[in-house]
């Protein structure tokens, strides 16, 4: 449920023009249907070889440095705090600048995976299948065998690219800030949103989702997770039933759906600036068990329900 980026093993990648380190975040804190995964690349490298996923959405977050985002046969300058957004099937790849570059990928996972890489004419599909007539190397092998790529010339704006830090907030005040990237910038099925909370306060209140998974990563400072597991302690208050658990920069907290689980964040003294990655599934219905609100997201409809009962699970005689 939580792994900080600190303890989970590097996987290293030293081919041709391709030279990093991947975390593989969402593996070490339990996620299901999306992931995330942390990628340092080397000055001047790429992360690996320029593709499409013919079936799922990646958006990409930049922690440090600066480098070149090539999509759909354009390049883009990055740099901290960039959130850029690869729709399916758009032909992508990074290259790290002169100080390499760190960034956090977010993706859905498919039961049936397929990407495409245009440049060796093959479709791999995952996990580690390569479609082709003849048996041949695996697909970033002929990336790396074909020369790093050519970059065309290099834009300092794009639509698909949205800065943290200068965008306008959705929210701004008291409680700290948050901003919708990701649908800022035109990612449609799953959504990367940027919060900070001022020292002390709490993010949304508990609640739960019915079929929408989540992953929260703590950028600075350090707060709490409060789990309810179950709506009615979560309701009454009851502290008895409260699980909390402390959270630092580095945390990645993972939260599944249709759990019956409340989740709640509060920042402790130094405040608590993190991302909050999800899908964005229409089917979601979510449960505020202190205000006994349910919320039918794919209609926009919230309502408060009266004389609720709790289903314990246990079938009537």
């Amino acid at each position: 449920m939580i792994a900080n980026w600190d303890d989970v093993p590097a996987d290293r990648i030293d081919k041709g023009h391709i030279g990093c380190t991947w975390r593989h975040l969402g593996d070490a804190a339990g996620t299901q249907r999306v992931g995330v995964n942390r990628i340092r690349v080397e000055p001047n490298k790429w992360s690996g070889p320029v593709h499409a996923e013919l079936d799922a959405e990646e958006i990409f977050f930049v922690l440090a440095g600066s480098g070149v985002s090539f999509q759909n046969g354009n390049a883009y300058d990055v740099r901290e705090g960039d959130c850029i957004v690869h729709r399916v099937a758009d032909t992508h790849g990074l290259r790290a600048g002169d100080n390499g570059i760190d960034v956090l990928a977010f993706g859905e996972r498919m039961d049936a995976r397929y990407t495409h890489f245009p440049r060796v004419h093959v479709i791999g599909n995952y996990p580690g299948v390569t479609l082709d007539v003849t048996s041949g190397p695996r697909a970033w092998d002929r990336e790396v065998a074909a020369g790093e790529p050519e970059l065309p010339a290099v834009s300092a704006t794009a639509e698909h690219i949205v800065n943290a830090s200068t965008i306008d907030a959705d929210y701004e005040g008291d409680a700290g800030r948050w901003v919708r990237m990701a649908k800022k910038a035109g990612a449609t099925r799953t959504g990367l949103n940027w919060g900070r909370l001022a020292p002390g306060r709490a993010g949304a209140p508990p609640h739960c989702h019915a079929a929408e998974e989540e992953i929260f990563v703590i950028l600075e400072g350090g707060g709490t997770l409060e789990l309810w597991p179950s709506p009615q302690a979560a309701r009454i208050g009851d502290e008895a039933e409260r699980e909390v658990f402390p959270l630092r920069a580095g945390d990645v907290v993972s939260r599944p759906s249709g759990t019956g689980i409340a989740h709640y964040f509060r920042a402790g003294d130094e405040g608590m600036t993190f991302l909050a990655y999800g899908e964005r599934n229409p089917n979601d219905v979510l449960y505020y068990p202190r205000s006994n609100k349910i919320f039918w997201r794919g209609v926009g409809v919230i309502a408060r329900l009266e004389n609720l009962e709790y289903d314990d699970g246990e079938p009537e005689d």
